[in-house]
């Protein structure tokens, strides 16, 4: 069976972000794009559309468009009936979620988030003119949790949307029904329209179990507008394609009475084509990766937990990223400028929000070659800083 797993020096090759932003002497492990080669039936349906040359404007049809193939995806992975009437095709989630928060509340409105979050949903927040209504996830010790009682407090009278992110981005976590159910009925409560991203629900970890929050109910669903895309799972985010689903139709009718479709854009051919053929058959490729990324996640906690006291990390439920504490090491300054100065490129902790000051996101989607360099060096970064700290006076 051919590897999917690319080497340093081609990864080195590539023009693509993540391999790109920082000096050739910097090993990245930022970006949530994977260092993977795309699974067999999406190569083919590119390579068709260039040996084709078929590059005009589409026209997709039955089971060959996107909400056909994410309304049997849904079904197949958790029961859950679609409509595809219900699902719009779009570019990317990040559009999606700036066009939802200006459709469902005005400049002033809360809009509330569980942080630490992905930096995209507190630009949303902070571009529109609207407020962050912040509920921070809690520790309890072995994983981070949703704080309900938090939630209670924090939803005022002029909250008027909650953004949700299952798994969560970027802790990891698969939130349980309960969970769920929490920040659903708060909805219901406040009436709030939910904004909830599901991308990474391809990524999710034996025990554990993606619940779209569409399937809660009918009041739940019928307020909740549900975001994902075949480019976590299946390594694409490049096609930029991606879906809205409108839990009702009036749900929908509201959103065009401000947003009309002309203004979402269309997705690409080829983002469309690769979407229909990863959600359709790319599973086999998806089941390979995730034992591999499960393997990467196993050996980081062993490693972290032997080579880099001072940083907490709790293995994620679900996704191919890796929060960590790093409060610990009392590091002189930004623990993401104190690994960088040390040849390694992980996202700054403090870019989703105020949880995440004392902490970096590292991504393990790539090779042993690549992420044994990474955990090595920052290894040694931290064993250099231990040596260079004064020894405490004893008495």
């Amino acid at each position: 069976m051919e590897s999917f797993e690319l080497s340093l020096d081609t990864l080195r090759s590539r023009r693509g972000a993540k391999w790109n932003r920082f000096p050739s002497s910097v090993v990245p492990a930022w970006v949530a794009d994977m260092d993977f080669t795309v699974a067999e039936p999406v190569q083919q349906v590119i390579e068709r559309l260039v040996a084709d040359g078929d590059y005009g404007y589409p026209l997709r049809a039955g089971a060959d468009t996107v909400p056909a193939a994410f309304a049997d995806r849904m079904r197949e992975c958790y029961g859950w009936e679609v409509d595809p009437a219900d699902v719009q095709t779009v570019t990317e989630c990040v559009q999606c979620m700036f066009a939802a928060v200006l459709a469902f509340s005005q400049p002033g409105d809360g809009v509330v988030i569980q942080t630490p979050i992905y930096p995209p949903f507190l630009n949303t927040v902070a571009k529109t003119e609207r407020r962050l209504v912040e509920n921070p996830l809690r520790d309890d010790g072995s994983r981070y949790v949703l704080d309900v009682e938090g939630l209670k407090s924090v939803i005022d009278d002029r909250t008027r949307v909650m953004m949700v992110c299952n798994p969560h981005n970027p802790t990891g976590r698969v939130f349980t029904r309960d969970e769920l159910m929490a920040l659903g009925n708060a909805a219901v409560e406040h009436d709030l329209v939910i904004v909830c991203d599901e991308i990474h629900a391809d990524l999710v970890y034996p025990g554990n179990r993606h619940i779209p929050m569409a399937t809660l109910g009918p009041e739940i669903a019928a307020r909740t507008i549900t975001l994902t895309s075949a480019t976590k799972g299946f390594n694409i985010a490049g096609l930029r394609c991606a879906v809205m689903h409108f839990g009702s139709p009036e749900l929908r009718e509201r959103f065009r009475q401000v947003v009309p479709d002309s203004i979402m854009g269309q997705a690409s051919v080829a983002g469309v084509d690769a979407t229909v053929a990863a959600w359709r058959e790319g599973q086999p490729w998806l089941d390979r990766v995730m034992a591999r990324l499960e393997a990467n996640r196993d050996h980081l906690a062993q490693f972290v937990a032997a080579e880099l006291p001072g940083v907490k990390f709790y293995p994620p439920e679900a996704t191919y990223l890796a929060w960590l504490d790093c409060r610990d090491l009392h590091l002189p300054g930004s623990p993401f400028e104190f690994f960088l100065e040390h040849g390694v490129g992980l996202n700054d902790g403090a870019t989703f929000g105020t949880p995440g000051v004392t902490c970096v996101r590292l991504n393990f989607a790539t090779c042993e070659e690549v992420l044994g360099e990474v955990l090595g060096r920052m290894a040694a970064a931290v064993k250099e800083h231990a040596g260079a700290k004064p020894v405490a006076a004893t008495s």
